[in-house]
């Protein structure tokens, strides 16, 4: 691995998602990781002593961008405009580049991703974001709709089996229903 540090650890954190998503987080070894890799077990430990320290990795950037999306949610006012915005933004800023394969790999290892410290922090943001999208309306509903707007995103990646849908076109979509569910809030 002839790369700077930057790019060997993002190079480690894409295959480690690869494998995860194909063999499931359980079921992947470091050896495996390296061995994709090709590189040492002892090269690939230097960068990450545990899957675990790669999930986080992969976690703590999404972590990152969600607490900005949220401290920006909070100084705009409690509208449907804020709302989709607010949407908007964490479908094109969350997943960027590696948006499918990050989307499949929290999709098909949510038992793992339970039980870890990161999975648990990414859920905790996920609940700060749905409440600020239901501001202003604290009804079981309203949260129910924000949390389901969100899940629109995610869903698009997993739940759509259309191979002819392009990364746009599932963007539009998510949006879309989002939307939907995003509209009755606060107009009770």
């Amino acid at each position: 691995m002839a790369e700077g540090t930057g790019g060997t650890r993002e190079r480690i954190k894409a295959v480690a998602l690869e494998l995860f998503t194909e063999q499931g987080y359980e079921k992947t070894s470091l050896r495996e990781i390296a061995e994709r890799l090709n590189v040492t077990k002892a090269a690939l430990y230097y960068h990450f002593k545990s899957k675990d320290e790669i999930v986080s990795s992969v976690v703590d950037d999404r972590l990152d961008r969600m607490d900005e999306l949220v401290a920006w949610a909070r100084e705009q006012p409690a509208t449907l405009a804020t709302r989709r915005a607010v949407v908007a933004r964490y479908a094109e800023r969350m997943f960027i580049d590696e948006r499918p394969l990050v989307m499949r790999f929290f999709e098909q290892n949510q038992t793992a991703l339970k039980n870890l410290v990161a999975g648990q922090q990414m859920r905790e943001r996920m609940f700060q974001l749905a409440g600020v999208l239901s501001r202003g309306d604290e009804s079981p509903a309203a949260q129910l709709r924000a949390a389901l707007a969100l899940f629109a995103v995610h869903a698009t990646w997993f739940a759509v089996r259309a191979p002819e849908l392009d990364e746009q076109g599932r963007l539009e979509m998510a949006l879309t229903v989002a939307e939907e569910l995003l509209t009755p809030i606060g107009n009770a």
